[in-house]
């Protein structure tokens, strides 16, 4: 695992970071008799939350609404970098903009341990997931009920993978690959058109299909076991749930992601998420193995608040 920040690369050990990513992550978990975070979506007709400014990037706001309005029209006269094969060139090691600490994908406050943000969702235009009402209140109760993926070191299926942990993308004809330093999940994508798994199979990361539609990469997303939550707050998707993540190159170091959300059997109608990744650009940049899982066995008994496993949307 490798940390970049003001030029340098700080190397981190994998034992010690993995029990650090978690101890942080405890900052999170509810104090007694806590059951909503300090981090919840304020609600509806609240003054924006306070927050910490966003910075810019290729000549785009980080904030996630206009960083999508500003990539969508810079990724139209943009002309990326190829591979041999003819497609994009994605390669290298990427991370986030604009998500920025994975407590929660809608707007959220400052706390004592996260910036705080706006929303990562850019439809509906409310910045709001649109679940219907069961699954709403079970999401108000996740936080106070379920350990966190991360404090498990467990697979984030999609959309989380996309904004948690940096990420090394490698290309070969037909395959785009990338893997994550977090707890070492990687995805295997294959752009070569064959169809999904059948609906009895079902992967942590689910099954992926790639697609090349002109500068972007489309990636097809179903068959999760949608055992892990998609952010700290506790919102989520289903076993059912379709996702369709679109990435273009807006700049050489610069990638525009969205993806699509449809569950019909959580959410009200589809919904999207926008945002960011930054490519680093240090010639020293390396991924290193994370030894996540030892750093649970040794941190776990102390922040765990007593909280269970994470199991499914339709658990009994």
């Amino acid at each position: 695992m490798s940390r970049h920040d003001s030029g340098r690369v700080l190397r981190w050990s994998a034992l010690p970071a993995a029990v650090v990513a978690l101890l942080l992550s405890s900052h999170s978990g509810p104090a007694a008799g806590q059951s909503s975070a300090p981090f919840a979506t304020p609600p509806p007709g609240s003054p924006p939350a306070k927050i910490r400014p966003y910075g810019e990037v290729a000549g785009c706001p980080e904030e996630p609404a206009l960083f999508h309005r500003c990539a969508t029209e810079k990724a139209k006269t943009f002309t990326p970098p190829r591979t041999p094969e003819g497609v994009p060139d994605f390669q290298g090691h990427w991370g986030r903009i604009g998500i920025r600490n994975m407590e929660n994908i809608e707007e959220h406050p400052e706390t004592m341990d996260g910036s705080g943000g706006r929303s990562a969702i850019v439809d509906p235009p409310d910045g709001r997931i649109p679940y219907q009402p069961w699954a709403a209140a079970k999401r108000d109760a996740h936080f106070s009920t379920y350990l966190d993926a991360a404090q498990l070191c467990l697979p984030h299926g999609a959309p989380r993978f996309a904004y948690g942990g940096t990420k090394l993308l490698l290309q070969s004809p037909g395959y785009v690959f990338m893997l994550n330093d977090y707890a070492d999940t990687y995805r295997i994508i294959p752009t070569d058109g064959r169809p999904h798994l059948g609906p009895a199979i079902r992967l942590w990361e689910g099954d992926l299909r790639g697609r090349w539609e002109g500068n972007t990469l489309v990636i097809d997303v179903t068959n999760q076991l949608a055992l892990s939550q998609i952010d700290h707050v506790g919102n989520f998707v289903s076993e059912y749930a379709h996702v369709v993540e679109r990435l273009t190159m807006i700049d050489r170091d610069v990638i525009h992601y969205t993806a699509t959300i449809e569950d019909p059997k959580v959410f009200t109608r589809p919904w999207t998420i926008a945002f960011g990744w930054r490519r680093n650009t240090s010639p020293d940049i390396e991924l290193w193995e994370q030894g996540c899982w030892e750093g649970v066995q040794f941190a776990l008994k102390h922040t765990d608040y007593g909280l269970k496993r994470y199991p499914g949307a339709f658990a009994k």
